[in-house]
């Protein structure tokens, strides 16, 4: 009798603390993002993983009643690892979200699966602009390079540049910059000399760098993937474009303000256009980057950071407009022309392509008080994706 009553209430006891832990699973939401920690894009990991962090800290790991918990998991950068880890964070760990996703074959790895399992997926840094036609479960709050470069097209063209080499990066986003800027800039009457291209692997770019100045153009476009503007950066300082009367423009991938100081005079005057700089004046950029350098002992955040902030606030506004989680494809209804103030400027998520829609800024490389900032000069407002506009 003993023994049984003692047995009772040890099931009673393990029955009981099961049901509270499955009823505390019910109560939790949980975000999988998937960034690349380490690898050549950890400063992308490194950016949203911290954004991220700085929103639940600032707003609570709360929404609709319910405790957010965020799981980070690194894929390195390479596509069959996110896969997997997808994978596992959908099957095992339930979450309600999938977020991150540091470059574009990363994104694309994971297609198929926000299909089959109806899950959402928050495209934070990836910017080629098929992305979004992949699945109707991916909803993108960073940018598209066509979004960012046809600016900087229109701009040469209208200050006195005739011709123009093409340097990009040798993967989806680099061919969308370099079929943007040639479009654009040949529609205003420009002229694209040659369109060079350096492999995404371990780049060296010395070569691309002294056959574009012999081509003696009157400007050379650039784009490169965050984190690697400044080993572009050296070597064009290297190359004196400036005293061959040759003017670089780029896309703001280029000068991340991540590693904008570490680049020293050479990027000075350099023009670039992108939708977000640490240095753009409103209350609402100030307040992220005061406390963003705060949490994170001076690190100063970069367009890969504000689109994960916005990603992690898209999720919160989703979940709260729908009161759960549980059903994927009322998040995603829901995120369609969801607007707010971002740091970068008025935001908002096309309902067409589930894209984002931003300000893009031209800015100029100038320093301030020792240190290299991207100062806007203009502002293009509302700018969609044009690949999409044109389908």
């Amino acid at each position: 009798m003993q023994r049984r009553t003692i047995l009772k209430g040890l099931l009673a006891t393990f029955f009981g603390s099961w049901a509270m832990r499955a009823a505390r699973a019910e109560d939790t939401i949980k975000i999988g993002l998937i960034l690349p920690m380490t690898g050549p894009s950890a400063s992308t990991g490194r950016q949203i993983s911290a954004a991220a962090k700085l929103y639940l800290a600032e707003h609570g790991a709360k929404v609709a009643g319910k405790s957010v918990e965020l799981i980070i998991k690194d894929d390195t950068g390479v596509a069959d690892i996110t896969k997997r880890i997808a994978q596992e964070l959908v099957v095992n760990e339930k979450v309600a979200v999938l977020a991150g996703f540091g470059l574009t074959p990363l994104a694309l790895a994971t297609a198929s699966l926000t299909v089959q399992a109806k899950v959402p997926a928050v495209i934070m840094a990836a910017a080629t602009s098929i992305i979004v036609d992949k699945s109707p479960f991916f909803v993108r709050t960073s940018s598209t390079l066509p979004q960012n470069t046809f600016p900087m097209a229109e701009w040469a063209a209208k200050h006195g540049i005739k011709t123009a080499v093409t340097l990009v990066t040798e993967y989806g986003p680099g061919f969308d910059a370099e079929n943007t800027f040639v479009e654009f800039f040949v529609k205003a009457g420009g002229k694209v000399l040659d369109s060079l291209r350096a492999p995404l692997a371990n780049p060296e770019f010395s070569a691309y760098l002294q056959k574009a100045k012999d081509l003696k153009p009157d400007a050379l476009f650039l784009f490169v993937p965050s984190g690697q503007g400044a080993a572009l950066m050296k070597q064009v300082g290297e190359r004196e474009f400036d005293k061959a009367g040759i003017k670089i423009i780029a896309t703001g991938d280029v000068t991340d303000d991540d590693q904008l100081n570490g680049m020293g005079d050479v990027a000075l005057g350099l023009i670039t256009s992108h939708y977000y700089s640490v240095a753009h004046e409103s209350p609402e950029n100030k307040a992220f980057v005061a406390a963003f350098e705060k949490a994170n002992n001076g690190m100063r955040p970069n367009f890969m950071a504000v689109g994960g902030y916005d990603g992690i606030d898209l999720i919160f506004k989703a979940i709260e407009k729908v009161g759960d989680a549980a059903d994927g494809t009322k998040l995603v209804e829901a995120m369609k022309g969801m607007a707010w103030i971002s740091p970068r400027g008025p935001v908002s998520i096309d309902p067409q392509t589930r894209d984002i829609i931003q300000n893009v800024y031209i800015r100029k490389v100038e320093k301030k008080d020792g240190q290299l900032w991207n100062v806007e000069l203009e502002t293009i407002p509302g700018v969609k994706d044009p690949v999409h506009q044109s389908h």
